[in-house]
């Protein structure tokens, strides 16, 4: 459904108004998210599981400099997430980038966008669901990984086909508690790299300069630690999509971006300048246990790989809502807009339901593909969906691109969050995005992925392209 462009009302999707009806003439999606909850979503969704497992590869790769390659794709997600907080605030909507992608581009786009995006939360579902059910398996020996992933995906799809309170009150807990452990793990290092702790010796720059020094590996070991950086922020995405269903979307969205900065500066820069400055970066411990638990250990915490674990099933769990949350709403979003089958677009109590069993099922599925084809199929999705968030965010930068100029001739004053020194730093943001593209061309398993989503992108496209000229005909 498209509507003029020169309209300067508020451009919500036409089932996805607060007080609206839904396609089916039911309800539509409800507000029931407050402020507390976006306020924790924004601030625990930047910690997730890759921080604590897969930065231990991209320090091995990159030794210290990978305080560098966190830096720089930090800025990158920074950018990303400025202006896509411009355009959520100027139209909250349950599609995100999806909606803005198809009134700025076109429907095409904002259909190759969501599917995009739907299919990468689906499958991450599973590999988050298989991490979580290794740690319990670790602890129940006599246990089987499906029984865990079973339980799992019923509770977290229960906990999303109620209401959307009860998605936002989990959230908010598993960031309390990330934020925390996050939080003790920086004021130990820091306490530590002065020589405060008991039993700890100030290490000053030996560990960033010695054994062969910042840069171990040159720039090719930073390119490396760059690439496992970037996909370390996968999932910010989500709080403008929850944002369009609190009471004060534009607050809630508002508040998110403009404290982006010092949460990914804090939490991913900060801890990985502690990690190498307290230990030396080819420590065996950390790719063996994870950085985390290698710098507790060398700070003598008892237990810190079982204390690291409850908090890496904390963070993947958290993960596994926040995904399913986020699939069905962006599957919800795009059949309201006509995008895909309208069955999904039912509404009931203020819920996607049919979209949420939809995305908890695949999701399932995916799993089970995982254990009868776990080197060909499940390989396969994971590679469609590797790159992904790249084709995301090239969306997100073109679609402002447009808009910006758009809003800025016909509503200026619902420019409540604007991207810096615009239209310069969207370009350097797309060429940002381009140049890690590059990069993967350069790593043979990163340039399967890039194959693969590649491929996927197209197709998603060339269907968009056809579905987008059949409607032009009606």
């Amino acid at each position: 459904m498209n509507r003029t462009p020169s309209s300067t009302a508020p451009e919500r999707e036409p089932a996805d108004q607060a007080a609206g009806a839904g396609s089916d003439g039911t309800t539509s999606l409800s507000n029931g998210l407050k402020q507390r909850h976006l306020s924790m979503i924004a601030l625990g969704g930047v910690i997730g599981a890759g921080l604590f497992v897969g930065s231990g590869a991209g320090i091995a790769a990159a030794g210290p400099s990978i305080v560098i390659a966190y830096a720089i794709s930090g800025c990158l997600v920074m950018l990303v997430m400025r202006m896509l907080g411009e355009m959520a605030a100027a139209n909250p909507a349950s599609g995100s980038f999806s909606v803005h992608a198809e009134r700025s581009i076109g429907p095409w786009a904002g259909f190759t966008a969501g599917w995009m995006f739907t299919a990468l939360l689906c499958v991450a579902v599973a590999a988050e669901a298989l991490g979580a059910a290794d740690i319990m398996v670790g602890w129940f020996p006599g246990t089987e990984p499906w029984m865990w992933v079973l339980l799992f995906m019923v509770v977290f799809c229960a906990t999303n086909l109620a209401a959307v309170g009860n998605f936002g009150e989990f959230e908010f807990w598993f960031a309390t508690l990330k934020v925390a452990a996050i939080g003790i793990f920086l004021v130990l290092g820091l306490l530590a790299i002065f020589g405060v702790l008991p039993g700890t010796d100030a290490p000053g720059a030996a560990h960033l300069t010695g054994d062969g020094g910042f840069l171990p590996k040159g720039v090719d070991g930073l390119m490396v630690g760059l690439l496992a950086s970037v996909f370390a922020y996968g999932g910010l995405e989500t709080v403008t999509i929850a944002a369009a269903e609190s009471k004060d979307p534009v607050r809630g969205v508002a508040s998110a971006v403009r404290t982006a900065m010092w949460r990914i500066a804090l939490f991913y820069v900060g801890s990985m300048a502690i990690i190498v400055t307290v230990i030396p970066w080819s420590a065996p411990e950390i790719t063996k246990t994870g950085p985390y638990v290698a710098v507790l250990d060398y700070l003598k915490i008892p237990a810190a790989g079982q204390i690291m674990n409850v908090v890496i099933l904390i963070a993947l769990l958290s993960a596994m809502n926040a995904n399913i949350y986020g699939s069905s709403r962006m599957a919800y979003s795009l059949t309201a807009r006509g995008q895909g089958p309208r069955f999904l677009s039912k509404v009931s109590g203020g819920v996607p339901r049919r979209a949420v069993l939809l995305c908890s099922v695949f999701g399932f599925l995916t799993v089970v593909l995982s254990i009868v084809w776990p080197d060909t199929v499940f390989q396969w999705l994971l590679n469609m969906v590797g790159a992904a968030v790249l084709v995301v965010w090239g969306f997100i930068a073109a679609a402002q691109l447009r808009m910006r100029r758009r809003l800025e001739r016909e509503a200026p004053e619902r420019l409540v969050v604007r991207m810096w020194a615009f239209p310069f730093l969207t370009w350097v943001a797309l060429a940002g995005v381009a140049v890690v593209l590059l990069l993967m061309l350069r790593d043979e398993a990163q340039r399967i992925q890039l194959y693969f989503t590649g491929g996927f992108a197209l197709v998603l496209t060339a269907i968009g392209l056809v579905r987008q000229t059949l409607a032009a005909r009606d």
